[in-house]
């Protein structure tokens, strides 16, 4: 058996490790954490906020450029991100990628970051603030894109 094949997990697993580290909110606790000035970071594609809508107030950091904007020690770090004490909620469609991505965050020494459980599909579901993509609500980071 090769080396790489006795170190491989599953994406569950993988998942459940992430998980582990993070202090998961539900879509109330994280908008009661964004009104006292938690950063909401959405990493949906522009192809689901368009169809879906996205939150007023948060910003639009899509996967792919995640922990460049929000590596303090990056160059290409957007411009409020000065350090490691940001408090930074990820929300993505279902609550998946979100929990990955919040512990890449951890890895990069943002130690307040976590996620949205059920992601945006349970924002919705449970009332909170949304707008069309159209509407430009929320703030775009370099990168990302607002839906049409």
């Amino acid at each position: 058996m090769s080396l790489v094949r006795a170190a491989a997990r599953t994406i569950d697993e993988i998942l459940a490790a992430a998980r582990e580290r993070l202090l998961r909110l539900t879509p109330s606790q994280a908008f009661a954490a964004v009104g006292e000035g938690a950063v909401l970071v959405d990493i949906r594609p522009a192809s689901q906020r368009a169809v879906d809508g996205e939150v007023p107030g948060s910003w639009i950091i899509e996967r792919n450029h995640l922990e460049w904007r929000l590596d303090p020690a990056s160059s290409a770090r957007l411009p409020w991100v000065t350090g490691h004490d940001h408090r930074i909620i990820v929300l993505c469609q279902e609550g998946y990628t979100s929990s990955l991505a919040a512990a890449a965050l951890l890895d990069l020494g943002l130690s307040r970051s976590t996620d949205v459980i059920g992601g945006y599909s349970a924002w919705v579901a449970a009332g909170l603030p949304t707008a069309p993509a159209t509407a430009h609500a929320a703030s775009v980071a370099a990168g990302a894109v607002h839906g049409a």
